[in-house]
């Protein structure tokens, strides 16, 4: 769709996915095309700081997800055969055999594997694929309706005690409240509040896939498994432990120190086993 456009060490360029939508990405570094796939409530520039501590090995492709940025909308038939869709459109257009994906983008990126995106080496931190209820959807409706009754900050609070039921769910709602309106500020806020219904949808999406969970034996690429501190305690962390017992080519990488934002909070030190795997696997 004509040349990229340049935000200073970053390029902005789009492709038209299958049905036509619009999907944006941002580019940066030198070498093998890796792409990234950001999750729930994420946009590609949150992942900027991890592009650019990868960018001396690689030229970094960070996909802005349907419903979000400069790409078109999720769309009334969304589904996750669509972002797949949108995956492998951006594969197509930059040559990237190398994929990360964090969270809800780790589930994508593991089902474009599933379904013949030419993905060589694949690297997934805590992918929000569906295991024995490790997505739960309890909160969804109570989330809708506060979300159409104009309280975005309400419907985002049972988000997140929902999706966490074993921590954050079991603090009261009136301290949740509070907490959440110190550790989530300004442009964060609002983005988490925008992008909180196509969220809802992705969730369901998720869900939808979880009594197909043991085809995931049939990804034949080599996997990196990244988890943060709470390996036990989350339904992405339980996943990720369940992933690795079916992947047939899997490493688990964990990390004491992180959470389920690692890759946002401390990109050095999730890219250096990105970089680390995604290399010895190409020699």
């Amino acid at each position: 769709m004509g040349a990229p456009a340049v935000q200073g060490d970053v390029r902005v360029g789009s492709v038209v996915s299958e049905d036509g939508t619009v999907i944006g990405y941002r580019s940066t570094g030198t070498g093998p095309a890796l792409l990234i796939v950001p999750g729930a409530l994420q946009m590609a520039a949150d992942f900027d700081g991890l592009a650019a501590a990868l960018a001396d090995r690689f030229t970094v492709h960070t996909v802005e997800r349907r419903g979000r940025g400069a790409s078109g909308p999720q769309g009334d038939a969304y589904s996750a055969v669509a972002e797949v869709a949108d995956i492998e459109a951006v594969r197509a257009a930059t040559g990237a055999r190398l994929v990360f994906g964090t969270s809800f983008g780790g589930f994508l990126t593991l089902q474009a594997a599933l379904n013949g995106s030419a993905f060589d080496r694949i690297a997934v931190y805590e992918p929000g694929v569906a295991v024995d209820g490790s997505v739960p959807m309890g909160w969804a409706d109570r989330s809708r309706r506060e979300l159409e009754a104009g309280k975005p900050a309400e419907a985002f609070l049972t988000f997140v005690q929902g999706i966490n039921p074993d921590l954050s769910g079991k603090a009261p709602r009136w301290l949740m409240r509070i907490i959440l309106k110190f550790a989530v500020k300004g442009p964060e806020r609002e983005q988490k509040h925008v992008l909180l219904a196509g969220s809802i949808r992705e969730h369901e999406e998720s869900v939808r896939t979880e009594a197909d969970f043991p085809r995931y034996a049939e990804v034949a690429a080599p996997v990196l498994l990244m988890a943060g501190k709470d390996l036990t305690t989350t339904g992405a962390g339980r996943a990720t432990v369940r992933l690795k017992d079916v992947l047939p080519d899997a490493e688990l990488v964990t990390y004491p120190k992180l959470d389920h934002f690692g890759p946002e909070a401390k990109p050095e030190a999730v890219a250096a086993d990105i970089a680390r795997f995604l290399q010895a696997h190409s020699a």
